[in-house]
């Protein structure tokens, strides 16, 4: 999945498409990119609890070139937001309105 890393101007037609409406549209992006997110930095933590260790030498601490490598690696990854925007804009992001959910409460 090739994912922009800079920012891009978006079609908010577009986005607003498959739910009718741009902020719900906003709001089912945003809690997938919050999902993302916490997904990531649960994978993260895990990497680097590997490495974790009970001395405190100052010196081991500055040579644990792993760690650092894995931390850059996760720094250079594309934003949880546009992971989601993009998607959401592919059809990937399966959403449910909470009326639909309760029995059809209709508007």
């Amino acid at each position: 999945m090739a994912i922009q890393a800079s920012i891009v101007t978006r079609d908010m037609d577009k986005l607003s498409e498959p739910t009718g409406n741009v902020y719900e549209s906003v709001a089912v992006i945003s809690k997938r990119a919050r999902q993302i997110a916490v997904n990531v930095k649960e994978e993260l933590n895990a990497k680097l609890a590997e490495f974790a260790s009970t001395v405190d030498n100052l010196e081991e601490i500055f040579e644990n070139r792993e760690q650092i490598e894995i931390s850059k690696f996760y720094e250079r990854m594309p934003k949880s937001t546009n992971v989601a925007i993009e998607e959401f804009a592919e059809g990937k992001v399966l959403f449910r309105r909470r009326e639909e959910e309760e029995g059809g409460l209709q508007l």
